[in-house]
């Protein structure tokens, strides 16, 4: 895995993001230059990212890309993260397509198979697997996915569940579908991963059920 640093790269205060949206027409460029790397990201995942690359794709320099971002692994965090949004925007428009109200259960049914078979879905596994790989450098495309997350997961939860109830099983249930495409990329059993998935579904609707 290569993924080329630069100077400054990491930084917390990301000063190159301060820099961009100090104004409309800069945050607006910003914006610009990060579509066209997300969508490079999209097609050529994670492998091989660097900032000359990013800089190709965005039609750019790699010093217009260092005004903007701090460096190569911001951009990556910034485009994964964009990525992960347009993944959750699909699943969700997956499961209110119909306009019913589902349980936990069937909203959990209704968006696995875009986890599961979305364009972006390998990238995005990709940076998991990254967060693991080098979690001292790479933490955030760990931690940023989960903070994505959760806030759908918690929102369908029954509303009349206590925030700790529906933390609890919001995070069972954002663990057990990782651990589900993981094993479904790396070892090919998708009878198993189906299983497990069916498990899990009805165990959702034994705990909805027990709060009625």
């Amino acid at each position: 895995m290569n993924i080329s640093a630069s100077a400054g790269e990491g930084s917390p205060d990301r000063a190159g993001y301060r820099r961009s949206a100090g104004s409309p027409r800069g945050e607006a460029r910003r914006r610009e230059l990060l579509d066209r790397v997300t969508e490079d990201l999209a097609a050529n995942g994670i492998v091989d990212f660097s900032l000359r690359r990013a800089a190709r794709a965005a039609g750019t320099t790699h010093k217009v890309l260092l005004y903007h971002f701090d460096g190569a692994d911001d951009l990556l965090v910034q485009a994964t993260v964009q990525l992960r949004r347009r993944r959750i925007g699909k699943a969700l428009a997956a499961a209110t397509e119909d306009g019913a109200r589902r349980s936990l259960g069937e909203w959990v049914r209704a968006i696995w198979p875009i986890l599961l078979s979305d364009d972006e879905a390998a990238v995005l596994d990709q940076a998991i697997g990254l967060a693991m790989y080098d979690s001292g450098r790479y933490a955030a495309l760990g931690r940023e996915a989960s903070q994505q997350y959760l806030p759908t997961l918690l929102a369908v939860c029954p509303e009349h569940w206590s925030g700790q109830r529906k933390l609890e099983v919001a995070e069972m249930v954002l663990a057990t579908l990782r651990g589900f495409l993981v094993d479904a990329r790396t070892s090919g059993d998708t009878a198993g991963v189906a299983a497990g998935f069916e498990a899990l579904v009805r165990a959702l609707e034994r705990e909805e059920a027990a709060g009625e």
